[in-house]
């Protein structure tokens, strides 16, 4: 309350433009806090990112499994541990990156402040701005505070970064120019109402700047099963440790003989195996490679999943300047309306090289160069208020030309379509183009009608000038790939809805008129209607934006915002993937998933490319990872309740782990795969590990219970479980792989090479405890290997079946029948 009561107190206090404030009460205002000082909060704490990424619930089980095999002196059965130390590098690193970003994040950048204090003009930092100081603007200034201008002289200033609005906006007493925005024509004055964390653009950067992850169904899913693993590793990693004593001969038996320490190193071995610690590590790579390869392509990615997001929007929601357009008008063409006037071309040369022209006269430059100097005797420079600029030339006083809007220049004869002007300017507005009209009287100018900037009376109509924005090369081709893959389109923008409607139309969308953002609904159904009704946008300001996405994202889309202005921050934040341009504000950089160093739109598709790529082989390389969890888990189960001793050293579980999932989904994840996402990733993915896992633990615990029966040792009974293991976890390689090309065929047979050596190099045996199993279990091992690869078989055939079904309406027949996962 009584911060409010001061800034209500600092609003109504009537400072004297001519003196300022002076020393005593600028002193009072900084005691109280009013001052223009601000450190934002930092978007996420190291802590918490370290805490975040390092201390969770299965770092903690791992890294406790890791120091018991340390202190056993087992490390040779450690190795599970650099998997563990490996995602949590990858995950601080990344939320470090984009903490960085935004931390990097500020509206207000002016170096200096100019204030009115004790009739003296002085410079002084920004943040030494108080509550009520009088701000002296000029040309080139940055607004340091939320203020109320008191008195101005032709004052303009840019707020397209702020609001999106591209012309500069004339300000008048009474009239708030928001900090963050800057001085680009004449001069005022204006006091502070607003400062600190109250101003326009220090709310907009603390909003902008609060931390989110993009979302990730990959790293959703992973997270989803890392939970469900969660839940029972710890009853079954007791029941595992009672049975792995049970038998060692019980539980006193085992202390007292020293057995104890063989049971624990079976039941790590057990509860690491159900962990797929592997599959967030081979994500995280795949992410970072993806990053990578658009790095190559001149698109800097700021955050890991959002390679993975592009291939997920359905909606893109574009920002019509710097987006589509590249920001800029360029001259057109001129249409002659009476062809009997001479000296046309010399004003319009005037106009354009003007010191004070505007972004649209300067555009006259290239199509009418400055023929030399000429005197002007009476001048009036442009105004957005008005909309016209006048001349007279010193060596041609008795004539006057008039540049500017039409219906400004010539009244309702500009929106006639029975007079040629009229019917000119209506059906070249009508094409989206921005006309100007050049007009010339040979009455005087009387001087009174110059000083209260009035229009000479006489103005005829000379010729129509119309300008483009230039369209970016590259945008109309991108759209037509999104059209074509299904992707939604709006365009929103600060400007006219008619002008960004045209624009749109240029680009390939069949749009009529756009719509009037100031006409949006407030209820958020109806607000949701509207858009999936319409196209185009205009006039929406950056708090409309985010809403606008919001709206699109409680409909069930998913959305991408592409931007370049501060105004399209919010939204670029608040999207599921948010695309800046480089040529961007370095707020929206910040902010964004996805920066476009070189400002090509078309690098789009190769994004969506490459995340469809991670979506399609993490897919596939998760059933891998999967099918482990499952077999490990259903094993410890198995074997827990039959009290039967685990049938893997860790360090074995390491040749399985390695030659049939790690090395083998390492190249997997990187292959070449454009396959079209479809959602439901983790079902389709359990729908063959569930079913295989079981086969596996169910052939492993049949042949522990054969081999015992033919009374062989335990190193051979591990042997024995170890090949049966690799060589069906490689023909599950196999099967998933498909259809096979050289290069599949070249990292299958790569692993069975390996598989081999290992087992026949005599300094690999010893190392992994491998024995010749004998020649009855070789027999067993045969048979209960090639009946499992069989049943495996049939499982892959009824999978691919169910994919189909359920993708039938998803995915075109053509799709599944070319041997590509028809999930996909």
């Amino acid at each position: 309350m009584e911060a409010t009561a001061a800034v209500r107190d600092a609003d109504e206090v009537d400072t004297d433009p001519g003196t300022g404030l002076t020393a005593a009460r600028v002193a009072k205002l900084t005691a109280q806090g009013q001052t223009n000082a601000f450190t934002g909060d930092s978007s996420r704490s190291a802590w918490n990112i370290v805490k975040a990424n390092v201390f969770t619930l299965f770092n903690a089980i791992v890294g406790t499994c890791f120091l018991i095999l340390l202190v056993l002196g087992r490390w040779q059965d450690a190795l599970f541990g650099l998997a563990a130390f490996g995602n949590a590098i990858i995950g601080c690193w990344q939320e470090f990156r984009a903490k960085a970003a935004l931390d990097r994040f500020a509206l207000l950048n002016a170096p200096r402040a100019r204030v009115r204090r004790d009739s003296q003009d002085i410079e002084i930092a920004p943040a030494e701005v108080v509550q009520g100081d009088i701000l002296v603007l000029r040309a080139g200034d940055q607004v340091t505070a939320d203020a109320v201008v008191l008195e101005h002289r032709s004052l303009q200033v840019d707020e397209s970064m702020l609001t999106g609005e591209s012309d500069a906006v004339d300000k008048q007493d009474g009239d708030e120019a928001l900090s963050g925005s800057i001085v680009v024509a004449g001069e005022g004055i204006a006091r502070a109402v607003r400062v600190g964390a109250d101003s326009y653009a220090n709310r907009f950067a603390a909003e902008a700047k609060r931390f989110s992850l993009v979302a990730s169904e990959l790293r959703t899913s992973i997270d989803r099963v890392l939970k469900w693993v969660g839940w029972g590793i710890g009853p079954i990693g007791l029941l595992v440790l009672n049975a792995q004593m049970m038998v060692a001969g019980g539980w006193v038996t085992a202390w007292e003989t020293g057995t104890w320490t063989q049971a624990i190193v079976n039941t790590i071995s057990s509860l690491t195996a159900m962990i797929p610690l592997g599959l967030v590590l081979m994500t995280s790579i795949a992410f970072a490679v993806g990053a990578a390869r658009l790095a190559a392509r001149q698109v800097l990615v700021n955050e890991l999943p959002a390679v993975e997001g592009l291939a997920r929007v359905d909606i893109i929601c574009l920002d019509k300047t710097g987006t589509l357009t590249e920001g800029e008008l360029a001259y057109r063409d001129l249409v002659r309306i009476d062809r009997s006037v001479d000296g046309w071309k010399d004003a319009l040369s005037w106009f354009g090289s003007a010191p004070d022209a505007n972004a649209t006269a300067r555009c006259l430059r290239e199509p009418f160069p400055d023929a030399g100097p000429r005197e002007a005797s009476d001048y009036i420079s442009f105004s957005s208020a008005r909309k016209w600029s006048a001349l007279s030339f010193a060596d041609r006083d008795d004539e006057t030309w008039v540049l500017g809007a039409p219906e400004m220049v010539l009244g309702d004869a500009a929106t006639d379509a029975t007079t040629d002007v009229g019917e000119a300017v209506m059906r070249l507005a009508a094409e989206g183009l921005r006309t100007l009209v050049l007009a010339r009287t040979i009455e005087p100018y009387p001087a009174s009608a110059q000083k209260s900037e009035n229009l000479p009376a006489g103005l005829s109509p000379v010729a129509v000038i119309t300008f483009s924005e230039k369209v970016r090369p590259d945008a109309a081709k991108t759209l037509s790939y999104f059209r074509a893959q299904g992707v939604g389109v709006r365009v929103i923008s600060g400007d006219n809805p008619r002008t960004v409607a045209a624009i749109a139309r240029q680009v390939g969308l069949d749009v009529g008129e756009g719509y009037d953002a100031r006409q949006l609904p407030e209820g958020d159904d109806e607000l949701g209607a509207v858009l999936e009704a319409h196209t185009v946008f205009g006039r929406v300001t950056p708090e409309q934006k985010k809403r606008m996405v919001v709206g699109l994202q409680a409909r069930g889309h998913t959305v991408a915002m592409t931007g370049d202005g501060v105004n399209d921050a919010l939204a670029i934040k608040t999207a599921d993937i948010g695309i800046a341009m480089n040529s961007g504000s370095p707020a929206t950089k910040a902010v964004a998933r996805l920066v476009l160093l070189d400002g090509q739109f078309s690098h789009l598709p190769d994004v969506v490319a490459e995340g469809r790529q991670v979506i399609a082989n993490i897919e596939r390389v998760s059933m891998l990872f999967l099918t482990k969890t499952i077999y490990a888990t259903t094993l410890a189960v198995l074997f827990g309740v039959m009290v039967l001793e685990f049938p893997f050293l860790p360090r074995q579980l390491s040749i399985t782990d390695g030659l049939t999932i790690g090395i083998p989904a390492f190249f997997l994840a990187l292959m070449p795969n454009a396959s079209r996402y479809v959602p439901g990733f983790l079902r389709r993915s359990l729908a063959f590990a569930i079913p295989t896992g079981l086969l596996i633990a169910i052939a492993l615990t049949v042949y522990t219970r054969g081999a015992m029966a033919l009374g062989i040792t335990e190193p051979q009974l591990r042997t024995g479980s170890t090949i049966i293991l690799a060589i069906v976890g490689i023909w599950v390689l196999a099967v998933l792989a498909r259809p096979l090309n050289r290069y599949k065929v070249l990292v299958v047979g790569a692993m069975f090479i390996a598989l081999s050596i290992l087992f026949t190099v005599p300094l690999a045996g010893e190392f992994f405890q491998l024995v010749d199993p004998g020649e009855g279990a070789a027999y067993l091992i045969s048979l209960i290997t090639i009946v499992t690869i069989l049943a495996i078989e049939i499982v892959r055939l009824v999978h691919r079946r169910f994919l189909a079904k359920a993708a039938a309406g998803e995915v075109s027949a053509s799709e599944v029948s070319a041997g590509e996962e028809p999930s996909r």
